[in-house]
């Protein structure tokens, strides 16, 4: 297992599709014991890990592309090989704070020296270490999202918000949301339930519907805030820039999601969505995409 990081290379259908996005919620819940000791690299260059990938994220300092999944955290490079990165550790929630900087939970592998749940973890190296930040063996956060200043906003049968990464308050939330998201701000805050969309506008302390709202499965915000990318659970493909309040459809993917990812250059916006069909990009807003890895 590698100790040092690789270098990188450049209504009645509201309700049925309610109904398949609970059971997908229900249906990807970990178990309580720890990861693998495997690398989550098995499979052939150009295929997606074997192991069930959780997150998909961009690292904002130089544009790594990564997946956290249950055997730990993955890059993939620019010819379609997996490189793993640090420890085996069971990512079942994972965020990007900043360039190398990376927050998360779950559960870790037989050999890591960590407490089960692992509650809050951190890494300042990109992924190559962590360290214990909180709620270790109490909290396992399937749903997580970064805020500024060291924050972070969880959700392990309860919704939680921490300012510091140490001291966490509980929050209400009127539905359990699968993934939460944050603006660069930290301010605004989108989860997807089976209830709907929800918004919040003061980092989690009071939640609305988002009227008119497609279903949505998984969402994320662009790293500079400019657009909102949602997923519902058929894979169709919806974009907001105002922000969240209203949803503009764009491409249709073949296979329901699982994580979702977006950055911008140059004003154009890069959509990267993990689905039952492999790891596929978009550069043209989500209106089309092609396939870099494959199940």
């Amino acid at each position: 297992m590698p100790t040092t990081r690789p270098a990188r290379t450049a209504h009645a259908h509201r309700a049925l599709a309610g109904a398949v996005l609970l059971t997908l919620l229900t249906g990807c819940a970990a178990t309580d014991g720890p990861a693998a000791t495997g690398p989550a690299t098995s499979g052939a260059a150009g295929a997606l890990p074997a192991a069930h990938v959780h997150a998909v994220a961009v690292d904002p300092g130089d544009g790594a592309l990564l997946l956290a999944t249950h055997e730990g955290l993955v890059e993939v490079d620019d010819d379609g090989r997996l490189s793993p990165v640090g420890p085996v550790i069971d990512l079942m929630g994972f965020a990007v704070a900043g360039p190398d900087h990376y927050l998360a939970s779950g559960h870790p592998g037989l050999r890591t020296d960590l407490p089960n749940p692992v509650g809050l973890i951190e890494s300042t190296d990109g992924g190559v270490t962590w360290t214990p930040l909180s709620r270790a063996g109490e909290s396992d956060f399937h749903a997580l999202t970064a805020l500024p200043g060291g924050g972070a906003i969880g959700y392990d049968g309860a919704l939680r918000r921490t300012a510091d990464g140490s001291t966490w308050e509980q929050l209400a939330v009127p539905a359990e949301p699968h993934t939460l998201t944050a603006a660069p701000d930290g301010a605004g805050v989108l989860a997807t339930t089976a209830a709907g969309l929800m918004h919040s506008a003061d980092a989690g302390t009071t939640w609305a519907s988002v009227d008119g709202a497609p279903l949505l499965q998984v969402v994320t915000w662009s790293e500079d805030g400019s657009a909102a990318v949602g997923i519902t659970p058929d894979g169709a493909v919806w974009t907001s820039t105002d922000p969240a309040r209203s949803w503009q459809p764009q491409g249709q993917l073949d296979a329901a999601p699982h994580a979702v990812a977006a950055t911008t250059t140059n004003g154009r916006l890069r959509v990267v969505a993990v689905t039952d069909d492999g790891l596929l990009e978009s550069t043209d807003g989500g209106v089309s995409f092609t396939t870099l890895l494959s199940t």
